[in-house]
């Protein structure tokens, strides 16, 4: 891994569309910021319906019969794909350096999203000639067959905490299936979305099939989900939003709709576990990327047999955790995206104080300057409290004591939300019953947040509908086609 950039040349803060730099139709720029420091690093051209409009124009023609996406063969599809993989991975210094300027994570937990984003762009490149319909023995005098046909001008609307990989999540199955594209990054993080556009260009996609439009959400994002030339909306993000998007396109043209939303999810740890292993995974599980994670363990039941010991190693962990400066290599945490995020989690860190959950480290604001929250650690906490029932998107572990399998099992699907869960136990018999009982979209089992381009992730319950990653993607982004043909059963 190369050493970051620390101050990395800012090359686009313009819209693209069309393949080409343009500013707003308004004229109206907006600021990023530096989550280290709460200051701006650079304006960037604001986006909202008139642009959104002209984004979907282009992806419409792009998508036209006859154009040159539309006539491109499955298999060069895949080539285009391939050389962006690679001009990302020829660029990842420069692109983590950018995530964590704008972002403030770790820059080398930047660099391994780069290098997982460049992966799941290459694995959608070997499903483009690889998506068919079948050949069905129907009765009668009747040939029939389907195909998988992309669904043709798809929105997008991503969010701030895992930049250029929600931008691939989305970009690679539906580029894969043939569909052309109009993306919204986050508000807060439009940086590195925007030089991925620049690499999408350089690879040769044509103009149009994939439009970026940074703004804001009730502005150009709402644009995007109540457009009637749009015929299918991804969207990751909160659940409140959820709802607004659902809404949007229900009361427009019912376009398709795919939602990767909250998550307030369990982490089990049974008595027969690998302890000091149970709680490394625990403390990564909330930890990583600051907390703001949409399948973070957010709730950690531990067996009462354990639990002291338990909340101990928790503790120390925590206590150790080094924040700081994300472009510094020893340090493990940078600062929280913004100040409405750092105030939020501060506010859920003294609802748990006031509701009488026990404090073990951490519970304050880390410095005066950036957005920074000390790792905290809660244990004696209730499944009452709101720390327990709301998602904090911020570094609290919640540690909740438990007796037995069916109790934890019980109190761990008691909640709106069904994104994730894990295990902790040696006993394999234990884990199947509790993997198939477990209201989760994703389970993990002596491991957790282990998510691969090859393996579908979404929801239960709140937690969003449909499927992202893996060939259940593809589902999403194409329409099958039922085509019969009589024949005669001879011929004069």
């Amino acid at each position: 891994m190369s050493a970051p950039i620390r101050s990395p040349e800012i090359k686009y803060t313009q819209l693209f569309i069309n393949n080409e730099w343009v500013n707003s139709q308004s004229g109206r720029t907006f600021p990023t910021l530096n989550p280290c420091t709460g200051k701006e690093i650079c304006q960037v051209q604001e986006a909202d319906k008139a642009d959104v409009d002209l984004a979907v124009k282009a992806a419409r023609a792009a998508f036209r019969r006859g154009s040159p996406w539309r006539k491109l063969d499955a298999s060069k599809r895949g080539q285009l794909m391939n050389k962006l993989a690679r001009l990302m991975r020829d660029n990842i210094t420069y692109i983590a350096s950018l995530e964590t300027l704008d972002n403030g994570k770790p820059f080398g937990e930047a660099y391994e999203d780069i290098i997982a984003s460049a992966e799941t762009i290459e694995y959608y490149a070997g499903w483009c000639d690889k998506i068919h319909g079948q050949t069905i023995p129907v009765d009668g005098s009747f040939f029939t067959f389907t195909r998988h046909e992309p669904v043709g001008v798809c929105g997008a609307i991503i969010p701030w905490n895992y930049p250029v990989l929600m931008l691939v999540w989305k970009v690679g199955p539906a580029l894969a299936c043939g569909n052309t594209l109009v993306l919204k990054p986050a508000e807060q993080t439009p940086l590195s979305a925007l030089y991925m556009a620049s690499l999408i260009k350089e690879a040769g996609f044509p103009p149009g099939v994939v439009n970026i439009v940074p703004g804001y959400g009730p502005t150009a994002g709402a644009a995007i989900a109540e457009h009637m030339d749009i015929n299918k909306v991804a969207f990751t993000g909160s659940t409140e939003v959820g709802h607004l998007v659902m809404q949007a396109a229900g009361r427009t043209n019912l376009k398709r709709v795919s939602l990767e939303l909250g998550g307030k999810s369990p982490f089990i740890i049974f008595e027969d576990c690998d302890l000091d292993q149970a709680a490394t995974f625990a403390h990564a599980a909330i930890m990583t990327n600051h907390g703001q994670n949409c399948v973070a363990g957010s709730r950690t039941f531990v067996q009462e047999s354990i639990y002291d010991e338990f909340v101990a190693k928790c503790k120390a962990l925590a206590q150790k955790r080094a924040v700081g400066d994300p472009f510094d290599s020893s340090v493990q945490q940078g600062p929280q995206i913004d100040e409405e995020q750092l105030n939020k989690i501060l506010g859920l860190i003294e609802s748990g104080k006031k509701q009488g959950a026990s404090l073990q480290c951490g519970g304050e604001r880390h410095g005066d300057t950036g957005y920074f929250v000390k790792p905290t650690v809660f244990s004696d906490v209730t499944d009452d409290m709101r720390i327990a029932k709301e998602e904090i998107f911020g570094p609290v572990q919640s540690i909740l004591k438990f007796k037995d399998a069916d109790e934890v099992l019980q109190r761990a699907n008691n909640t709106s939300y069904g994104l994730a869960a894990g295990v902790m136990t040696r006993d394999i018999s234990k884990a199947l019953m509790m993997s198939q009982n477990l209201e989760a979209g994703s389970v993990w089992v002596n491991c957790y947040d282990i998510v691969k381009p090859q393996t579908p992730f979404g929801g239960f319950k709140m937690s969003g509908q449909r499927r992202e990653l893996g060939e259940y993607a593809l589902q999403e982004y194409t329409e099958v086609k039922t085509v019969t043909i009589n024949f005669p059963d001879k011929y004069t």
